[in-house]
């Protein structure tokens, strides 16, 4: 059956049908290209050399190492970074609030609040400068978005994240579309359940907070349907809370200088405590989080089409298949001299 939804796919991508049906794809399909401008391939050397010097990151791992696809606690150094003080992001907040990147709710939404909905649901009146001249008494959330987009913290984020690519790339090669996100929240504010594309390192700069995060591969908390469903339309709304799921959950209590990874699409909820807090992600892509994505907008598409897929990653044979398909549509696209992102974007430029 399978086998047979394959061929029709292949068929029909003769007739453009994949081009219509995914449209960006393409930007997922390229899994050894993904280097910074003006950057090399991570060599042997380099990364003994990083090794060696591991210390320089602003970002540590845990003794026994960094797997890509573990959620796991982490620490850092940059608590008291001259960037991620108030007046900083004061400033910050002016110039995104002027270019539409800011995203704010009150302290009303909660763990089960849908997440694209929660803005509409519980709005923020307050400008984002206000909302932070005021946080201690504002009862809201607020989420400086993209950062990067901003010269001043684009360059904090590569520099950032230049720190720690090294030590990843053997395991998870490919990191590119860099963002950062600072989230500044009041007191007693929920960051609703939900997942996101992006691996994430999640760093607690000011206050308390307990993050719930489940592992990433967790089909009783986010099944393949809703997997399917976000990669293909960036939809969340089959990603529903459970009270019961914080039984499943690893639980981190978190102070300044500690932090969370977690990789793409491990559902998370958050829970501030009794003092304002300032969090920032430093998020990215790789080959692996850009595959998952491919094989599950894939599978969404299989679905509309009638079929009922195995889970990604248990049928090598449909996988391949559909990578196949769409290193064949980045061909095409080459050939036709069409534009469009590829894997050597270095910076996240759009917000979710």
């Amino acid at each position: 059956m399978m086998s047979l939804a394959l061929r029709i796919i292949l068929t029909r991508c003769g007739k453009k049908f994949w081009a219509a049906k995914i449209g960006r794809m393409q930007h997922l399909t390229t899994f050894t290209e993904c280097t910074m401008p003006g950057d090399s391939k991570v060599d042997a050397a380099v990364i003994s050399d990083a090794l060696q010097t591991r210390s320089q990151s602003q970002i540590t791992f845990q003794s026994d190492g960094f797997d890509p696809w573990r959620v796991q606690p982490i620490k850092h150094r940059l608590s008291d970074h001259p960037l991620l003080q108030m007046p900083q992001l004061l400033a910050l907040a002016d110039r995104l609030d002027v270019m539409g990147s800011i995203r704010t709710h009150s302290n009303d939404a909660a763990a089960g609040t849908p997440f694209n909905d929660a803005t509409r649901l519980y709005p923020n009146t307050r400008s984002a400068a206000q909302t932070l001249a005021e946080i201690n008494d504002a009862k809201a959330f607020l989420s400086l978005l993209n950062v990067q987009i901003d010269p001043l913290y684009r360059e904090f984020v590569g520099t950032i994240l230049d720190g720690v690519r090294p030590l990843l790339e053997p395991c998870d090669p490919g990191m590119c579309y860099r963002g950062g996100w600072i989230f500044v929240s009041s007191p007693h504010t929920v960051t609703p359940f939900h997942f996101d594309k992006e691996h994430n390192f999640l760093l607690q700069i000011r206050g308390k907070k307990r993050v719930y995060v489940w592992d990433a591969n967790d089909t009783v908390v986010a099944n393949e349907l809703a997997r399917d469903r976000f990669h293909h339309c960036h939809e969340r709304k089959l990603l529903v809370w459970n009270e019961a799921f914080r039984e499943r959950a690893q639980v981190f209590d978190l102070r300044p200088g500690e932090g969370a990874y977690m990789p793409s699409t491990s559902p998370h909820m958050v829970e501030n405590g009794d003092q304002t807090s300032v969090t920032m992600s430093f998020t990215y892509y790789t080959d692996s989080t850009r595959r998952n994505a491919l094989l599950h907008k894939a599978h969404a598409m299989l679905r509309e089409m009638g079929f009922v897929p195995p889970p990604v990653g248990t049928s090598s044979f449909l996988d391949d298949g559909l990578l196949l398909l769409a290193q064949a549509r980045r061909l095409w696209r080459r050939l036709a001299r069409r534009g469009g992102e590829s894997g050597t974007t270095a910076y996240a430029e759009d917000d979710r």
